[in-house]
């Protein structure tokens, strides 16, 4: 099993690399693999190479950040309720960040990503609170409980959110590409300030890795191992913040990529967290990558955004997770 997950780490690694390679290379305008590598090595003022230094470069760059914290904070959110169909999305997460950014962006005329994040974070840390505290029954959480809480709660978000833009067109017009979605446009400038608390999330994330095993087998099981429950769901809810409030604050509400990458990651690691963590941080940004890819040849010149297309590739794999009779929980 060691050397299976060791050659598979392998394998995810070279298969990020090629998709980030692709997503310099692919547009929704063909240019020359020669003007690519002169982008890079022998610079000038051509307006191939400006597209591929100052929008295709940043926009692969924001996907790898951005999938890495979409695809580790579903698998924390999966660990840590013990529920398979659990993502940011599904469970209101982003729905509640996407509100407190529109909060700020629309209300409060806030449109630095210094000074909105800081919104999405508290949106996602309020909307996990609650699904916890809503999915939870004297026998313990309840997976379905939560799924429906998280769905409730993302669908008031959600409706609240396109009141308030509706109603102000300034923020309206703010937030039109953003809430669908997608990773165009995003400078670097928009990653530097999160990339610390990503890090942050990263930490927490693998440091509570041991202990969420123990709570796989059930929370008396865990005690009796010595873990602490409540420090390890502090940590747990703390890296979800950071990651999906962030995640969301540079790109929008993008969903699905937390739910699909940790179940695959879980068929080839089998119930280890820090290896299922591991996967999913590499995992996700080559699906994102990949997404993103195919939104932009395939309405050639027009562009899909992304979260419309992990939209469509994760629809399916929600509703065969749900027909299995095993999908109550881990």
């Amino acid at each position: 099993m060691a050397r299976r997950r060791v050659t598979g780490l392998l394998v995810v690694l070279i298969l990020l690399a090629v998709m980030a390679v692709l997503s310099v290379m692919i547009g929704s305008k063909p240019i020359a693999p020669s003007v690519i590598w002169d982008a890079f090595f022998v610079p000038s003022n051509d307006p191939d190479q400006f597209s591929i230094r100052d929008y295709r470069l940043p926009r692969t760059v924001v996907g790898l950040v951005v999938g890495a914290a979409l695809g580790l904070s579903g698998a924390l959110i999966q660990a840590l309720t013990r529920n398979p169909l659990a993502e940011p999305g599904i469970l209101g997460v982003n729905a509640g960040a996407s509100f407190a950014v529109a909060i700020a962006i629309g209300l409060l005329g806030i449109t630095g990503i210094q000074g909105y994040m800081w919104f999405a974070f508290a949106g996602a840390l309020a909307v996990t609170i609650i699904v916890l505290l809503l999915g939870s029954t004297r026998r313990g959480r309840s997976p379905v409980l939560m799924v429906l809480a998280g769905v409730s709660i993302g669908a008031v978000f959600g409706g609240a959110t396109s009141a308030l833009t509706l109603t102000n067109p300034g923020a309206f017009d703010q937030m039109r590409n953003w809430n669908a979605g997608s990773i165009v446009g995003r400078p670097l400038d928009m990653v530097w300030p999160i990339l610390p608390l990503f890090a942050l999330a990263l930490v927490l994330a693998f440091a509570a890795a041991g202990a969420l095993n123990a709570m796989a087998l059930g929370d008396d099981l865990a005690i009796a191992q010595g873990v602490r429950l409540a420090r390890t769901r502090i940590m747990a809810v703390a890296a979800i913040t950071l990651l999906a409030g962030g995640a969301t604050a540079i790109a929008g509400p993008i969903g699905f990529v937390g739910l699909m990458v940790p179940h695959v990651a879980r068929w080839i690691t089998g119930p280890h967290q820090r290896w299922i963590f591991a996967y999913s941080v590499l995992m996700a940004p080559s699906l994102l990558l990949a997404s993103d890819i195919l939104g932009r040849i395939a309405m050639r010149p027009s562009e899909i955004p992304v979260g419309v297309v992990t939209a469509f590739l994760g629809a399916p794999v929600l509703i065969a997770l749900v027909r299995r009779k095993k999908a109550s929980g881990l």
